[in-house]
């Protein structure tokens, strides 16, 4: 199973990182299996890290075997979407980014690809205008829309596999809007899509 994250995929995430560079084609990152946090588990901070920040994001699961699929039956791929959370150990990619260096350290940790409970995407009239949020403590702290993104579901799914074949199981994380912030030990972090409660786990 791979995990894959889009990158500079909300114009108002890359806005409040002030970026200026906008690619020409999705940004690409993964985390290896190991990064995964299912089930409700808590999510440990690591000791290596004093800034991990949490990214909210709409997450869709790979259902066929797929390699250079066109963008029109990208659709076919997928059947069941979710919300996560990209944790990201925001000082250590600063410090990686500084020095030139790459930076999975930073986002593909231990635990650092935080799912909830999956629905079928049917559950949702259009995947490119579905309504996402993270409540912590019960104070929402992020909120977006998928129409927001700069690159839709499938122009992603057809671009991923252009250079890696998908297989059954593997999970794209779509990018995240405006409203990252850090976490901190006893935080109570729950989901939505739409308004329906999917992720839900605690910070330790």
């Amino acid at each position: 199973m791979k995990i894959f994250a889009v990158g500079l995929n909300y114009a108002s995430h890359n806005k409040e990182m002030e970026r200026t560079f906008q690619s020409k084609e999705p940004v690409i990152f993964m985390k290896p299996d190991t990064a995964l946090l299912k089930d409700g588990k808590p999510f440990f901070l690591p000791d290596f890290s004093d800034d991990v920040h949490y990214e909210t994001e709409l997450v869709v699961k790979i259902n066929r075997l797929g390699k250079n699929i066109g963008e029109r039956f990208a659709h076919r791929y997928y059947d069941e979407i979710t919300v996560g959370i990209d944790f990201t150990a925001r000082d250590l990619q600063r410090k990686q980014k500084e020095l030139g260096l790459p930076w999975e350290i930073a986002k593909g940790f231990d635990n650092s690809a935080a799912i909830g409970g999956f629905i079928s995407k049917e559950e949702v009239a259009d995947i490119q205008n579905v309504n996402f949020h993270l409540e912590i403590n019960n104070e929402t702290v992020q909120q977006g829309n998928t129409s927001e993104m700069i690159y839709p579901v499938d122009k992603i799914i057809a671009y991923i596999s252009r250079f890696f074949t998908l297989k059954i199981g593997d999970l794209i994380f779509t990018g995240t809007p405006a409203g990252i912030g850090p976490v901190a030990i006893d935080d109570h972090l729950v989901g939505y899509l739409e308004e329906r409660k999917l992720l839900d786990f605690r910070v330790k």
